[in-house]
This record gives structure tokens, C-alpha cells and sequence, in this order.
């Protein structure tokens, strides 16, 4: 499973996962800033799960469209 950490995700958890042998790149080390569109443009490219804790991607799939293929992780 190949992993994308939005800006908002723990960086201790990423270097968990990380760690665990997930294959995971985390936004606020690599793009820091960008919108959430970029970051489910990424996501798709690369195919990766988003993990977020950001309830706006709801909006981004359910009104604008956006289907990052191999889905989006919500925590609360």
C-alpha cells in the first residue's frame, strides 16, 4: 500500500508507518502549502491513499468531482 500524508498528519506517525515498511511520503515535507487538489492530483499520479485528517476532501469528491483512485483516508 503506497501511502500520501497530508500536511495535517503527525510526522511521528508518518516516521511510524514509515518504519513499519509503508511506502509513505508526507506533504509537509515534500510540498509544503499546495491545495488539496494538488494533493489528490499527487495522489492519483502516484497512486497512493491519502491520510487526512481534513474533512474538506469530502467536498472535493462529493461536489467537485475529484476520485483519487485509491481512495482517501478520514480520521477524526
Amino acid at each position: 500500500m503506497k501511502l500520501l500524508a497530508n500536511e495535517n498528519f503527525p510526522l511521528t506517525s508518518v516516521r511510524i508507518l514509515k518504519n513499519a515498511g509503508y511506502d509513505i511520503k508526507a506533504i509537509g515535507i515534500e510540498f509544503a502549502g499546495i491545495l488539496d487538489s494538488e494533493v489528490i492530483e499527487i495522489a492519483t499520479i502516484e497512486e497512493r491513499t491519502i491520510l487526512t485528517f481534513d474533512r474538506d476532501y469530502g467536498e472535493l469528491i462529493f461536489r467537485k468531482g475529484y476520485k483519487p483512485e485509491a481512495g482517501i483516508i478520514y480520521l477524526r
